[in-house]
């Protein structure tokens, strides 16, 4: 009886052993949604695979087997979702918890890019890991003294740095751009270089032939996600212009806002700002949309 005690004891710790993820394991399950990641917000993959890694142990800690949590964000103020709370520096802090691993992992990119003391990272290239792992430091990620020291290191000994140059799909890597590109490349009035997608196209297709960052292309068509585009769309190929030499457009049947600014080379929040209009509110054809800045008129003093 104690023999099989002790046998059945062995396997089952045999078992959970087992289902232990190795950092191998982890990069192997989790790099595409980093690279998805990295496309859609420009936070480089190595470093969220790094921190994925540190913060969850692989994802065998407890906090990210039950609550699905890999990088270790607490609540904070204005945390709205599912909450579980664990000792960290503090006994029972308030950890937040999601249904499944890729809303960590999205709520992450969302973490670092909408809060200012993290501005400043994506001020640095893609492929500075190691400058991204020492602002995180700086900007108070975690706690720990050593803790950008480590993410270098994760991300030096696992050769994570090779996701840093992938597409989205993770099955292709951005290569420099050969002397024949498939698209002709424009200019517009304003001088801003730009191609007409073709039917089929989308953002990050687009991307990868143009050497560039899916997120990046996304940001100079005002965009924040990917989609499909019609044949003949314009999509710019840098950062549009604040304003045009012409004064203002006149609307035309079935103009929007949008296809207005990309007609134009002018970025959208300027268009709407100039116009006082807010997003999605519909044009009646005919009317004026200026394209700058309007001038005061000037009155005479009598």
């Amino acid at each position: 009886m104690k023999l099989l005690f002790s046998i059945l004891t062995f396997l089952l710790s045999f078992s959970l052993a087992a289902q232990d993820l190795s950092s191998e394991d982890y990069i192997n399950k989790f790099h595409k949604m980093a690279i998805a990641e990295m496309h859609e917000y420009g936070i480089p993959a190595s470093i969220t695979l790094a921190q994925g890694i540190l913060e969850s142990g692989n994802g065998n800690s407890v906090l990210s087997v039950k609550s699905r949590n890999h990088f270790g964000i607490k609540c904070h103020k204005g945390w709205t979702g599912k909450k579980v709370y664990h000792d960290d520096d503090e006994e029972q802090e308030c950890f937040r918890k999601y249904k499944k691993v890729a809303d960590s992992y999205r709520d992450h990119s969302e973490f670092l890019k909408n809060r200012d003391r993290y501005s400043e990272l994506f001020t640095y290239k893609i492929t500075d890991y190691k400058s991204w792992a020492k602002g995180l430091k700086k900007a108070g990620y975690a706690t720990h003294p050593e803790y950008a020291t480590k993410l270098i290191s994760l991300i030096e000994r696992l050769n994570l740095a090779q996701y840093d140059s992938a597409s989205k799909s993770g099955k292709r890597k951005i290569k420099k751009p050969k002397r024949k590109v498939r698209k002709e490349i424009f200019k517009s009035q304003n001088r801003l270089k730009f191609v007409l997608a073709n039917s089929g196209d989308t953002y990050d297709k687009l991307a990868a032939e143009q050497s560039l960052w899916m997120w990046q292309l996304l940001e100079f068509n005002d965009l924040n996600k990917d989609k499909s585009l019609n044949k003949g769309e314009r999509v710019y190929l840098e950062f549009k212009k604040n304003r045009s030499k012409s004064e203002f457009h006149l609307v035309e049947e079935g103009e929007t806002l949008y296809s207005i600014s990309q007609h134009h080379g002018l970025r959208l929040a300027k268009l709407e700002y100039k116009n006082r209009y807010k997003t999605g509110q519909e044009l009646i054809v005919g009317q004026k949309v200026f394209l700058r800045k309007r001038k005061p008129k000037n009155y005479s003093a009598e």
